[in-house]
């Protein structure tokens, strides 16, 4: 018989912390260290946010048909490959688009739900760019946040996590103001029929391309 682990007490607060334009290497770098420092107890749950330079990253899911263009086109582009230890498909990152990794203990009294917290994110998000002027949308069975419009699914924030002994890594991406021409080597999330948006797309006016000052303006 399986000895079951007994849910580990939370720890307070959520933490915080902007960490400006990382190379997606040194960024898991962070997160590994993060994670076992959290299943360690040492630190509380914590959001890492911060945008990357022009990379491409594979999730669990992604399929060969998912590059329009092989990994070493996109190398000669300029753009990074990685195989990301998340879920879903392929995606891209870039300047102009805000990156949250979450490292938060699931293994809590009543927090071992993904889904949910799959949920609350996708919500989370939601307020953030309604706050802003921009509807959105969830649509059942697709996890990310998407624009709601007529027309095609226009997605404007993915979300992939992976889990460690019950610690979440990895997080949400949402659009702010990335040159939107970095999906075209891609099938976005393994969706063929959505297409990807951003804030300065949808909102009328233009939007701040330093995300640096508006993460500490809010």
């Amino acid at each position: 018989m399986t000895a079951v682990a007994a849910p580990r007490a939370a720890a307070p607060g959520l933490q915080v912390e902007w960490l400006g334009r990382v190379d997606y290497a040194d960024a898991l770098a962070l997160q590994e260290a993060a994670v076992a420092a959290r299943r360690r107890g040492e630190t509380p749950d914590r959001l890492l946010l911060l945008e990357h330079p022009p990379v491409v990253t594979l999730g669990r899911a992604t399929r060969a048909e998912h590059l329009r263009v092989s990994r070493a086109e996109l190398r000669a582009r300029g753009v990074e490959v990685f195989e990301a230890r998340r879920g879903g498909s392929v995606t891209y990152h870039g300047p102009g688009q805000l990156v949250g990794y979450l490292v938060a203990d699931l293994g809590c009294e009543g927090r071992r739900d993904v889904n949910r917290l799959l949920r609350g994110i996708e919500a989370r998000l939601a307020r953030a760019v309604s706050a802003l002027g921009v509807v959105p949308r969830c649509i059942p069975g697709r996890t990310g946040l998407f624009v709601d419009a007529p027309g095609p699914p226009r997605k404007i924030a993915s979300i992939g996590l992976g889990l460690r002994g019950w610690v979440t890594w990895h997080g949400f991406a949402l659009n702010v103001s990335l040159d939107l021409s970095g999906y075209d080597p891609i099938v976005p999330c393994g969706l063929g029929d959505v297409e990807m948006t951003s804030l300065e797309r949808e909102i009328p006016g233009p939007v701040a391309p330093d995300l640096d000052a508006r993460v500490r303006r809010a």
